[in-house]
């Protein structure tokens, strides 16, 4: 029987312990540490978790999705081929030779992008290329039809943006046009930006009152209480890890890397990660943080909802990415459970259309009957 892999070290959770009974062993502010601590351990958990399916996912696309893929094209092509030759050399009547021109034309052109250049020929053959005339003629009417799109393009900017567009400007193609909203819409945020810079340089140069300029202060000595709780838990590790200050090189070394989680995580602002040092390298224990004063918990618990904040925008941003992949809502690919079931439907139902596309080849490629009674059930779309 094979050894269950032992799962991934968890991060140590920072927990203020419960030393009294009832509903008031502990603070609000002891309360939200922890409700917050678990919250980002759970989060840390999600993020890293999704982002090895999702890894795992793409190596697996590449590896077993894409050349079921290639597969299925082969097949396509020599479908092409074959209602090519059945075309020529079957008895087919002329409701199944339209339907077999149909499918050919509308089910499989996208096969020229994809690198099936010889079939060109046999696309060629039923849907000939238009003459001089007939090109002319095509190119007029585009021409027209997007001068009036362009117009009502314009007109729709004119009335829910305020663009005016300049007589000189160049907007004769849609990347044109595009490129001159996004000019204009530029420069009307960068006056917007000046007006509101000019404001609030009004705005400063106004006296406060003695509440706003109150209220003012304590936002500063908050924030700076904020920066120093962190920059004293950053300088106590810097202290103790000084790799400089070690004789022995394999403990220089460890230290070394302990020094670069230090900084990674001070420059973050991750203050869990910088507690959970400290309790690793016993410079703290968990009673030391029951004895917190409860102004200390009000600043350490602003930066974990910061914390918290930043981890659900990140997992959300993995998801946005593998959505971006897969072509399909986030909410499909949600978990790497949903990544797991998600990717073996994909990859069952591609299996099942190169299975029935390869007995169509073969089947309709020697037998006329087996052809007719596949056009038979084949609808030419309105």
């Amino acid at each position: 029987m094979a050894k269950k892999k032992p799962a991934a070290a968890q991060p140590a959770l920072v927990h203020i312990p419960t030393v009294g009974s009832g509903a008031d062993a502990l603070s609000k502010e002891q309360k939200a540490f922890n409700r917050l601590s678990k919250r980002i351990s759970k989060l840390e958990g999600e993020v890293g978790d999704f982002r090895t399916a999702a890894t795992a996912l793409r190596q697996r696309v590449q590896q077993e999705y894409r050349p079921l893929q290639q597969q299925h094209n082969d097949l396509r092509a020599a479908f092409v081929r074959m209602l090519d030759r059945a075309h020529d050399t079957y008895k087919l009547t002329k409701t199944e030779r339209k339907k077999l021109v149909d499918l050919l034309l509308n089910g499989f052109f996208d096969l020229l992008d994809r690198g099936y250049d010889d079939l060109e020929a046999i696309f060629d053959k039923y849907d000939p290329p238009l003459t001089e005339a007939e090109a002319a003629e095509a190119e007029a009417a585009n021409a027209a039809a997007a001068a009036e799109e362009a117009e009502l393009i314009q007109e729709f900017f004119r009335d829910q943006l305020g663009i005016e567009f300049d007589p000189e400007a160049d907007v004769s193609t849609p990347e044109k046009l595009q490129d001159y909203v996004n000019q204009q819409l530029a420069d009307r945020q960068q006056q917007y930006e000046q007006q509101a810079a000019a404001a609030a340089e009004r705005r400063a140069q106004r006296k406060k009152s003695p509440k706003q300029q109150a209220a003012e202060d304590k936002r500063k000595a908050e924030e700076q209480n904020i920066t120093q709780a962190v920059r004293t838990l950053y300088m106590d590790l810097v202290k103790h890890l000084h790799p400089d200050r070690e004789p022995d090189e394999a403990e220089k070394l460890r230290k070394t890397e302990l020094l670069k989680r230090v900084t990674t995580a001070y420059k973050a602002n991750e203050l869990l990660t910088l507690l959970r040092l400290q309790l690793e390298l016993n410079r703290i224990d968990q009673t030391h943080l029951e004895n917190l004063a409860e102004s200390q918990l009000r600043y350490y618990n602003t930066l974990l909802r910061q914390q918290v904040r930043e981890l659900e925008q990140q997992l959300a941003l993995e998801q946005r990415e593998l959505s971006a992949f897969t072509g399909k809502p986030y909410y499909y690919t949600a978990s790497p459970a949903a990544l797991e079931l998600d990717f073996r439907q994909m990859k069952a139902n591609l299996t099942a259309k190169v299975q029935r596309l390869g007995l169509d080849v073969e089947r309709c490629g020697q037998d006329p009957a087996a052809l007719k009674e596949f056009l038979k059930s084949y609808r030419i779309p309105k």
